[in-house]
């Protein structure tokens, strides 16, 4: 079965794309970092390393050091897509990234953002 097309594709051209998003509602770079680290568990360092060594999505995920476990309460639609029905593990994180980034957008608090 062929790869989808996202998982080769660079986390290094999908992120300013996050950022622009963010910034356009007023939101910070600082902000989408926190929600990648949290999500991920990679640390600052760790997440700049990856968007210069040009990391494909697929990667990314697989090398992230603990992706966190709270991740699983992140549920609703996304591109059109239930977060709950996603059966392709790494399209479900692929997913949640989006969703949260989605959220930042919408001006929801951090706290919710990060299920705390």
């Amino acid at each position: 079965m062929q790869k989808h097309r996202i998982y080769t594709m660079s986390f290094a051209r999908v992120y300013p794309e996050y950022v622009a998003k963010a910034e356009r509602k007023g939101r910070t770079k600082a902000e989408v970092d926190q929600i990648i680290t949290w999500l991920t568990g990679y640390s600052q360092k760790e997440l700049e390393a990856q968007i210069e060594k040009q990391t494909n999505l697929e990667d990314f995920f697989a090398d992230a050091p603990k992706l966190n476990p709270l991740r699983s309460l992140i549920t609703g639609v996304v591109c059109g897509v239930r977060l709950e029905e996603i059966e392709d593990p790494l399209m479900k994180e692929v997913r949640y990234l989006d969703k949260l980034i989605d959220e930042l957008a919408k001006g929801k608090a951090m706290d919710k953002i990060l299920r705390k």
